[in-house]
């Protein structure tokens, strides 16, 4: 069994401190992100609400976490991703006359 240990976060100006198995740069990473996406959801939408704001950037987040389960996994699917951008920049290229290497 793993050791829980906690964390501590800044996320939005206020600290949490967060129980998790992973390591704390995982965790951190994670809340960094979230920070983010929170930020960006409040520029966005104007709201000053916090669970508001919490509630959109979790949603944002899942739809992401969503659209990557649906693209075949992780690895997989952001290989899948990167080919078919990869084929549409190329394409692209050609259209435009632009030698591609």
């Amino acid at each position: 069994m793993t050791q829980k240990r906690t964390v501590p976060v800044k996320i939005q100006g206020r600290e949490y401190r967060i129980r998790a198995e992973r390591d704390a740069e995982t965790v951190h990473r994670a809340a960094e992100l979230l920070d983010e996406t929170m930020s960006k959801v409040r520029a966005r939408s104007g709201t000053a609400d916090t669970v508001d704001i919490a509630v959109l950037a979790a949603l944002n987040l899942a739809n992401a976490l969503a659209g990557d389960r649906v693209g075949g996994g992780s690895i997989e699917g952001l290989e899948k991703r990167l080919a078919a951008l990869a084929q549409l920049v190329e394409t692209a290229l050609q259209d435009s006359g632009t030698a591609v290497s």
